[in-house]
């Protein structure tokens, strides 16, 4: 059958529904994943998937698939998607597929794929493409299918490691996801008073969109966190992979801050240790690291890059802006904004002072947020190699994704990215004066590549 081949992205495959995905996709795809996991010995298959409209659905359809290439399925049901990452990690499962639209609007969904404790990217996911052109789906016995509910068992494993010393008050905002179902439970067995907003779960997210990074989508979490006093805020995107946080003052938390937060942390008791974070984070984040006896690493964005890069390097810790958390401190390395909260509250809760004053002794500087560029994706990466070279010859550069400049005073980062059509541009500097030249000689070069390559 003919499958649209722009589903099969560098991190995931994910479409529209009804327009690229639809229950006879969907079992072509359980049939080409069951043969990719087999053909590498791998038959016993954990399924989960989110709470979107169309989830159930491609979950028998993925189901019937997956059993009729002869892997045997052990079903966990609508849950967050780091659920099915502990059931492969605790469990010991083969393999695992998490349906999920993720961050993304609700017309959309996709699927995760893990092979043993190995996130499938890149061209492992262009092998499953090809299986289905090829058409070389054969069948065998159907696989079993087994039904768990790993929710419970996840709860008692958070909670046997996470000890606040004293209540907090959080308010939760899950964006009508999968994450709020669980984290309310855990928080408030933790001690936290917690005022919950919109963690019933609706696939059709009606009060906004499920994405922490979006200012937009954080409002009423911050409003909420002012009106009641609450020592933090605490948002989900739609599978509770990524977090978003707010503190007492109602202001935003980055990734790359939070990465700090936890990194202080983990160094006290682990000095030495790795942390590893994406060529978007801030150069105080890097600074701050070393000055405490870490191990800075700088590595490319994406969340399987980012897991790949952890076992690499044995590293304790990594994040990115997005919200990605990853521990390998008292946890298995993988992305959890659950587990990520309830670090966050047993750090907090065991300092003196407010979140909102744990970051002010950090360097002051003047940043941009992620400045999104159209490139098509036939000249994304001839534009930056374009920047690149122009950059080289001016100032020092780093180059494991796209180009990070190094000015005296600040840097700025171009780069590609790998699931839009789109340049990510993003600038720092020690003054707003520094942060304004730095762009503007920057935007310039990108704006003439762009002419060049006839964009």
């Amino acid at each position: 059958m003919t499958i649209n081949p722009s589903i099969f992205r560098e991190y995931d495959i994910r479409g529209i529904v009804d327009q690229d995905l639809n229950p006879v996709v969907v079992r072509t795809l359980g049939l080409a994943l069951g043969v990719y996991f087999r053909r590498r010995d791998k038959r016993q298959i954990a399924l989960g998937y989110d709470c979107r409209l169309s989830s159930p659905a491609y979950a028998e359809a993925l189901t019937e698939g997956l059993r009729a290439s002869g892997c045997s399925v052990v079903s966990i049901g609508t849950v967050p998607t780091p659920l099915l990452y502990f059931m492969v990690f605790h469990r010991g499962i083969e393999a695992g597929v998490m349906i999920t639209g993720s961050h993304n609007p609700p017309e959309y969904n996709g699927f995760k794929m893990m092979c043993g404790r190995d996130t499938l990217y890149g061209e492992d996911i262009q092998d499953v493409r090809r299986l289905i052109e090829a058409g070389d789906l054969p069948t065998d016995a159907p696989g079993g299918l087994t039904r768990v509910d790993i929710v419970p068992e996840y709860t008692a494993y958070v909670l046997g490691l996470i000890k606040p010393v004293r209540p907090l008050s959080v308010v939760i905002d899950a964006g009508n996801g999968t994450g709020g179902v669980v984290a309310g439970p855990i928080l408030r067995a933790l001690g936290c008073r917690v005022t919950e907003l919109f963690c019933d779960m609706d696939g059709r997210f009606p009060n906004h969109h499920p994405d922490p990074t979006l200012p937009d989508a954080m409002t009423a979490l911050i409003k909420t966190v002012r009106e009641t006093g609450a020592d933090l805020g605490i948002a989900f995107d739609g599978d509770a992979d990524r977090i978003g946080v707010v503190d007492d003052a109602g202001r935003l938390l980055w990734g790359d801050q939070l990465l700090i937060l936890f990194a202080r942390d983990i160094l006290k008791d682990h000095p030495g240790a790795a942390v590893i974070s994406e060529v978007k984070a801030t150069q105080v984040l890097y600074d701050e690291i070393a000055r405490r006896g870490g191990r800075p690493i700088m590595w490319k964005t994406g969340h399987s890059l980012i897991k790949k890069k952890i076992k690499e390097e044995k590293a304790l810790l990594a994040g990115e802006m997005s919200g990605h958390l990853f521990f390998a401190d008292r946890w298995y390395g993988f992305d959890d904004a659950i587990y990520a909260a309830a670090r966050l509250v047993e750090l907090v809760a065991k300092s003196d002072q407010k979140v909102s004053t744990m970051l002010a002794d950090l360097p002051k500087t003047f940043s941009t947020p992620e400045i999104r560029v159209y490139a098509s994706d036939e000249v994304k990466f001839k534009i930056v190699d374009e920047v690149k070279a122009a950059l080289k010859a001016r100032v020092p550069i780093i180059d494991i994704d796209g180009v990070r400049a190094r000015y005296p005073r600040g840097w700025a980062l171009v780069r590609a990215s790998n699931t839009q059509a789109v340049l990510v541009l993003r600038f720092e500097a020690e003054t707003a004066a520094d942060l304004e030249s730095i762009q503007a000689e920057v935007k310039g070069l990108v704006t003439a590549a762009i002419h060049k390559l006839g964009q």
